[in-house]
This record gives C-alpha cells, sequence and structure tokens, in this order.
C-alpha cells in the first residue's frame, strides 16, 4: 500500500528513474499560504549531489505543484506535487536484472512482482522515494508552526562517532532552527569533522556506513494521540519504518530504560516557574500510554550503512540458479544519514498533524 494516514491522506507514486516521483497529499486545511521558499529549502536539504558527502547524481528535486493550490494557498482539495528525475543513467543497471544486490530489495520484489518490477536504482523501493516524503513534511511543518510546533534533527552518530545528544528536558529551540542550516547536521562540530573522514574513508575503501538520526519535537499540547492504535509511537514509527534504510526506532530512553530501575526510569512531575506540569526527566520520550504529556518528544532512527558498494559480494544470478561475485557500479551515497535527516524530521511532521488534525487542533 502506498497510502497512510487517518485525517491527513499521503500516497506516494514513481520510481526511481522513471520520468517523475511525487505525492498526493489529502485533508490539508484550505486557505493555507505556501511558503515555497522554505519548500524549497528542506528539498535541497535531501537532495542529491550538493556536495562530496553524497552520491553525484545530481537532481534540482524542484517540486511541481499540479493540483490543490491557488494564487498560492491551498485549496482543501487533494494537493499533488511531482519531482521529475533528471539525472538518470540507467546503463549501470543493466546486469542486475538478474543478479541480486545484498541488501536490496531486488530479490523479495522480484519474487512478488512476478518480475515485472523496475529494478533501475531500486525502483518503487528507492531512498529517492523520500524526496516527496520532504515535500509534504515541510508543508506539515508550515502547518504545525502556526501551532509554535517546532521539529529539529541531527546526526547522533556516525560509523560509531557520536554527536553530543539533545538534552531531552530543556530543548532549546534555537539548536534545533540553527541545525537546519548546517551542510552536516551536528552539534558538536569537531565530532562532526570526524564523521566525514569517516564517510570519505568508506567512499575511498568502495564500501559505506551507517549511524543514527536523533530528533526532538517541542510545543505539543498535553494529550495527543489515539490509543491503542494511534498512539503517538506507533503513528510517528510507522512512518519511519516506511524509510528504505531505517531498521531500528527508539523513544526517550529507548533500550537502554530496560537496564534502569523504576526509580531511575520514572519520569517525576514538578511545577515549572509558570505553574505547569513538567518532569524532571524525559526517559519515556514525552510520551505516555500513547499520548503527549506536554514534555518535548525524543526519539532516534538507526540507518543502515548504503547496501550498493563497490566491494566484490555474493550473490545469485536468479535466472541461472547460480551462485556469482558481483560488483555495484554506479554513483552511490558512501552513507545516506546525513542526506535523510529532513526525511525523519518529515516522518515527525506528517504523522503530528495527522493526529493534531484528528484531535481537532488543525
Amino acid at each position: 500500500m502506498n497510502t497512510w494516514g487517518n485525517n491527513i491522506k499521503i500516497s506516494i507514486f514513481g520510481e526511481s528513474h522513471g520520468q517523475a516521483i511525487g505525492i498526493v497529499i489529502d485533508g490539508l486545511p484550505a486557505g493555507h499560504l505556501l511558503d515555497m521558499e522554505n519548500i524549497t529549502e528542506q528539498m535541497e536539504r535531501r537532495a542529491p549531489g550538493r556536495n562530496n558527502l553524497s552520491t553525484q547524481r545530481k537532481e534540482l528535486d524542484a517540486p511541481i505543484i499540479l493540483s490543490g493550490v491557488f494564487e498560492g494557498k491551498t485549496t482543501g482539495a487533494p494537493l499533488c506535487a511531482m519531482i521529475k528525475n533528471d539525472d538518470t543513467n540507467s546503463k549501470d543497471y543493466a546486469k542486475l536484472n538478474n543478479t541480486m544486490r545484498p541488501s536490496h530489495a531486488d530479490y523479495p520484489a522480484r519474487v512478488k512482482f512476478n518480475r515485472y518490477n523496475d529494478y533501475r536504482g531500486g525502483g518503487h523501493f528507492s531512498g529517492r522515494i523520500t524526496a516527496p516524503f520532504v515535500f509534504a513534511g515541510a508543508v506539515a511543518q508550515q502547518l504545525l508552526l502556526k501551532k509554535d510546533i517546532v521539529i529539529g534533527a541531527h546526526i547522533a552518530s556516525i560509523n560509531g562517532i557520536d554527536d553530543l545528544l539533545i538534552d531531552a528536558v530543556k530543548i532549546d529551540k534555537n539548536i534545533l532552527n540553527a541545525l537546519r542550516i548546517k551542510e552536516l547536521p551536528v552539534i558538536n562540530e569537531k565530532n562532526g569533522d570526524l564523521m566525514k573522514e569517516a564517510n570519505e574513508n568508506a567512499r575511498l575503501k568502495g564500501d559505506s556506513v551507517g549511524g543514527v538520526i536523533e530528533c526532538a519535537v517541542v510545543g505539543l499540547p498535553v494529550g495527543i494521540g489515539e490509543p491503542f492504535f494511534g498512539s503517538v509511537e506507533s503513528s510517528i514509527a510507522s512512518l519511519l519504518f516506511s524509510v528504505p534504510a531505517v531498521k531500528g526506532v527508539e523513544f526517550g530512553a529507548g533500550f537502554a530504560i530496560a537496564k534502569m530501575m523504576g526509580s531511575e526510569a520514572n519520569d517525576q512531575y514538578h511545577l515549572d516557574e509558570n505553574a505547569t506540569i513538567k518532569t524532571t526527566s524525559n526517559n519515556n520520550g514525552g510520551i505516555l500510554g500513547g499520548l503527549t504529556n506536554g514534555m518535548p518528544i525524543i526519539f532516534r532512527a538507526a540507518m543502515k550503512p548504503t547496501p550498493s558498494i563497490a566491494l566484490k559480494q555474493h550473490t545469485v544470478n536468479i535466472d541461472s540458479m547460480e551462485e556469482c561475485s558481483l560488483e555495484i557500479s554506479g554513483r552511490h551515497d558512501p552513507c545516506i544519514v546525513q542526506r535523510a535527516v529532513p526525511v525523519i524530521e518529515s516522518c515527525a511532521a506528517i504523522a503530528l498533524l495527522d493526529l493534531l488534525k484528528g484531535a481537532g487542533q488543525i
């Protein structure tokens, strides 16, 4: 299924080497003035070919709005945006029709779709399909900002090199906004330099590295979420796991909370200087019983290393049913983590917009 959402529905379409990719967003409120400059900035953060940290495939990723906007404002009808694919080298994938790339969707997709799947660049399973996510996320964040809800993310680690983590209790919106304009969105610049080195070393070896992205949301009211199956965690996580490279998600202290005593894990309440109920810690990541508790939402997503690498790997020719070796050529990211940061933010924005509209707050 390529449609997600209850109150805000999104449908994605296209393949990596097809004519275009895009998204349809249904359920947006009418009369919202789209800030296209902001949308362009967000799209550029994810776009390929912007620096030597990513693939050299160069795509403008300029969204063409086909419907749902009139005189710059949303009409209430479905908003459809298309992004052209202009820089494709499909010949790089000619030999991959029958040779299954390790850690790609080639093999299961070929079986599921009886060999009719478009395998070029990963087809509909490509990370390129996350570009429409960022368009929808940029629109969603503009609507959330009207409610003073701010979302920001950074690279928590690449190849075991850790950045500082966001303060889960006292999050500075200015820091979240400042991360958006950095080529490599990290809090500690020295660790960012080490991450760049790891990225370059992987590229020179024909290999790749993965990492973790940490995201924070501030300004949410208390009580947002729909238990059981519409909980805040399940809503955000369902979109996060739609991102091809995401293999793990944790909220708050995450897996570390399992090692704590109850007295350590519990987020105890107090009244702040404005007589607002807050917690002294935030091990639960701002969510209790699937509902927001007024504290910042904190979560992290683990991204696997880019599976397309130049090193020789073992695989199978599915036509001859013989084992063989494969060296993947073409243009690929040695690390997709830095380009995935706005994608992760977008997943949170879309999920929260859906929940807030369901609560009658959008």
